[in-house]
């Protein structure tokens, strides 16, 4: 089985890859949180920094972009191939309002002709269409209201010669609500032309072996949200090794460093360990306290504090 590292905004940026690749790894691809081109800039400078060689150093990475435009996506391609990147991957899932209201990610999913037409001009690039040409990707919902708007959405899908189809079986109107959609996600197991990867709700050892018991020819998952919540779940999987404290402060230490070498001020720092702790602190058996210390830190002694106290008086979960 080959284990995927999902985006996610703001906190799987090149900081957090780095020090994940550093003390756990057990992951076979790193994807960075999106591009969003615009007719003025390619990428900004954060997005840029992302995805430098120099700070992916060692991982394979992916470069996501989210766009609806053809023409803005193949200059990203070609922007991105001039860092030495041949696979890229398209957002067509990212949930968000101010995404959807543009038609882009998820919302982009609520026009399969328009989608159609995006995709036959990015394939028929000569870029795209070179033996040594970049590979493309999708990474997508079922569907924006329902799930039944997948097969139209599958069979555009299938028209073109894409590298592997990640699925996360929700609607966007699902966000991160609800179930997945299993019967769903099996449809596009069984027809789709390209290689396929399941994304979606694993957050433990148990729930990862009900999936391949469902699906025991599925070679590739997603990892998110259950990364984010115990940075040791890939290990686990693999290896059935528990993570410990010390590997966890050690990459918690490495990611708090590497924030304070690029941003400024205690409070723009803060917030993006907040981030993290939303996640993370379900690794541990806390209370409403500690997790009460750490979020209301405005400077970094409290903070340092709040963390000290976390990993000397809690224990991790088994």
């Amino acid at each position: 089985m080959e284990f995927y590292l999902a985006p996610l905004e703001g906190i799987t940026g090149y900081i957090y890859r780095r020090a994940y690749h550093k003390y756990f790894g057990e992951i076979n691809k790193y994807f960075t949180p999106f591009i969003s081109p615009n007719r003025k800039k390619i990428c900004r400078s954060r997005e840029k920094s992302d995805i430098l060689p120099e700070h992916n150093e060692g991982m394979y990475t992916v470069p996501q972009i989210l766009t609806n435009h053809a023409e803005m996506f193949l200059k990203t391609v070609h922007f991105l191939m001039d860092y030495g990147y041949y696979e890229v991957n398209l957002n067509l899932g990212c949930p968000a309002g101010t995404v959807v209201s543009k038609k882009k990610g998820a919302g982009f999913l609520s026009e399969p002709e328009q989608l159609k037409f995006f995709l036959d001009e990015i394939f028929s690039n000569q870029t795209v269409n070179a033996g040594e040409g970049i590979k493309i990707s999708i990474k997508t919902r079922i569907g924006m209201k329902d799930a039944d708007e997948f097969a139209a959405l599958l069979d555009v899908f299938n028209q073109f010669p894409l590298h592997e189809l990640i699925i996360h079986p929700r609607t966007r109107e699902d966000y991160y609500k609800n179930k997945p959609n299993l019967s769903a996600f099996s449809n596009g197991y069984e027809k789709s032309k390209a290689e396929v990867c399941y994304n979606g709700d694993i957050f433990s050892r148990e729930m990862y072996a009900r999936l391949v018991e469902q699906f025991p020819k599925l070679k590739r998952v997603m990892l998110g949200r259950g990364i984010l919540r115990n940075p040791g779940l890939a290990c686990c999987i693999k290896n059935g090794t528990e993570m410990d404290k010390e590997t966890l402060r050690n990459f918690h230490n490495t990611v708090y460093e590497g924030y304070q070498g690029v941003l400024s001020g205690d409070k723009t720092v803060l917030f993006k360990m907040k981030e993290i702790w939303s996640y993370m602190i379900h690794s541990f058996q806390y209370d409403s306290k500690i997790e009460k210390n750490i979020k209301k830190a405005q400077k970094r002694l409290e903070y340092e504090a709040a963390i000290q106290a976390l990993f000397s008086n809690y224990d991790l979960l088994a």
